[in-house]
């Protein structure tokens, strides 16, 4: 009957796997996805991994299990394909604090600026922009940059005062933050390490606690003799590489799954136990077999809007 679900998980992931065959798909998960959305997925990854692999994927449909602006990049890198979203109501707090007519406003203010945006950002914004960049390119992409040049840098805050202290870079950074990553203070993390100072301590660049970290740091209050500022990608690649068994995790709890399935031998904690985006949760494995089942929901971006968009990606793509 149309609308029923399989009985259980396993019929669940059958009848995705059959899908998935039958329309030729790839399902891409980002690293926040629920653990049983990350487990069905062709890959997991972050955001930067997620663009390539849409970009390359020899698949006619993309399942994109993340949030609105990410499905709305796998369409721009591929508009030949169909890009579907399994819920719309996957937004993003942080691609929220910006849209295009802001983002005109504040170029109208600084005529002669690059502007780099982080990926965390709607069509329109990275329509408006020079480069796209995300938290493990953002460096490299601002290094690329003539140093003559005004950089405006969006939207978050944390990330774009990270980028300036490993960059030596002055730049004019928009007032943004991810309200999970926002949550992680100084505070917070003193409190694990306390807790934990046998752990190396993984953290990602748009936390709460980076800046302030960065400069008591130098100073030498914090007494950590392993750190990492890392990307989400960064943080797994770090963990598997690295000969200490025990990590504390500051960046989204939903990475955790996938630490844990590639590292069974090693210890992961998170520095926030409620650091938890309730849009990277909204996606569920119904939703996605409903979507491969129903081809729904398809995100598309306007030729016109993508077209532009594009150029920044690309640049983004070749320097990395």
């Amino acid at each position: 009957m149309p609308g029923t679900l399989p009985h259980n998980r396993e019929e669940l992931s059958a009848e995705i796997l059959r899908l998935k065959r039958e329309r030729n798909a790839v399902i891409l998960a980002h690293n926040y996805q629920v653990p049983e959305v990350q487990d069905i997925a062709d890959y997991v990854g972050d955001s930067l991994g997620l663009s390539r692999t849409a970009a390359k994927t020899p698949a006619d449909l993309i399942v994109f299990c993340g949030v609105h602006f990410m499905a709305e990049t796998a369409s721009i890198i591929s508009p030949q394909k169909t890009v579907l979203l399994p819920d719309l109501g996957a937004g993003c707090s942080l691609a929220a604090t910006i849209d295009a007519d802001k983002l005109r406003a504040w170029k109208q203010e600084h005529p002669k600026a690059v502007v780099v945006s982080y990926v965390n950002t709607t069509a329109e914004v990275k329509a408006e922009s020079d480069y796209a960049c995300t938290s493990g390119n953002a460096v490299k992409i601002v290094n690329s940059i003539p140093r003559d040049r005004e950089i405006l840098f969006l939207p978050d805050m944390f990330l774009g005062a990270y980028v300036m202290e490993k960059t030596g870079r002055k730049m004019e950074v928009w007032p943004g933050e991810c309200h999970v990553h926002a949550g992680i203070t100084p505070d917070v993390v003193n409190q694990k390490i306390k807790e934990n100072p046998d752990s190396e301590f993984l953290v990602h660049p748009e936390c709460g606690c980076v800046t302030q970290f960065l400069y008591f740091s130098e100073k030498g209050d914090f007494n950590l003799p392993l750190v990492e500022i890392q990307s989400t990608e960064g943080m797994v690649r770090h963990a598997k590489q690295s000969k200490s068994d025990k990590f504390l995790v500051a960046t989204e709890t939903g990475i955790l799954h996938r630490m844990k399935k590639e590292n069974p031998d090693k210890t992961f904690l998170p520095v926030k136990e409620d650091a938890i985006c309730e849009y990277m949760k909204t996606i569920t494995l119904e939703k996605v077999y409903r979507s491969l089942r129903d081809m729904v929901y398809e995100v598309r971006v306007p030729t016109q809007v993508a077209d532009k968009a594009r150029l920044s990606i690309q640049r983004m793509l070749e320097i990395t």
